[in-house]
């Protein structure tokens, strides 16, 4: 009787062994990454939207020492402290309403609450020669949900602020 050899079973090579290998070491390593990757971008736009809210209010602080009243959308009245308000905004780079501040100002060591954006008054930035502290408390709403729970209410709460003296207007 004929014997009929079977071929031998190709043995199985480290490459082939290893493959998907590539796949899972992805799937296990990628949520890492992009969760850095999310934690890097809300940090930097908190810090951008700090630095753009304290750019406006020095820009604000540089336009109210010199009791000018010119920008106040309100051309009829012209009143000075809408005309500072203004320019707040208008160097806000359009974040003025998404941190939705509210004003604290000290005008010669007296300290006077503006909570809401609409609450000013004729006297807010001072008289010419007094030493006025604008301060703007902010609030801004978190990107990710990732990072919402390491902040309070899911916002992350700032102030910036400006010392001027009046000039003589």
């Amino acid at each position: 009787m004929k014997r009929t050899i079977k071929p031998a079973r190709p043995r199985r090579t480290l490459r082939s062994r290893m493959r998907g290998t590539s796949a899972v070491e992805f799937a296990l390593i990628a949520p890492v990454l992009l969760f850095m990757l999310f934690v890097i971008v809300d940090f930097g736009v908190l810090f951008w939207v700090n630095l753009t809210m304290q750019y406006a209010v020095r820009e604000g602080a540089r336009y109210a020492v010199t009791g000018q009243s010119n920008l106040d959308p309100n051309t009829a009245s012209q009143q000075r402290y809408l005309a500072i308000v203004q320019e707040i905004k208008n160097s806000s780079m359009g974040l003025y309403n998404m941190v939705s501040p509210s004003y604290v100002i000290t005008v010669n060591g007296a300290t006077q609450n503006y909570a809401s954006s609409g609450s000013y008054s004729t006297s807010m930035f001072g008289n010419p020669g007094d030493i006025v502290v604008l301060q703007l408390n902010c609030t801004w709403p978190l990107l990710t949900p990732f990072i919402k729970p390491l902040f309070a209410n899911g916002t992350y709460s700032f102030s910036v602020a400006a010392t001027m003296r009046n000039e003589g207007f």
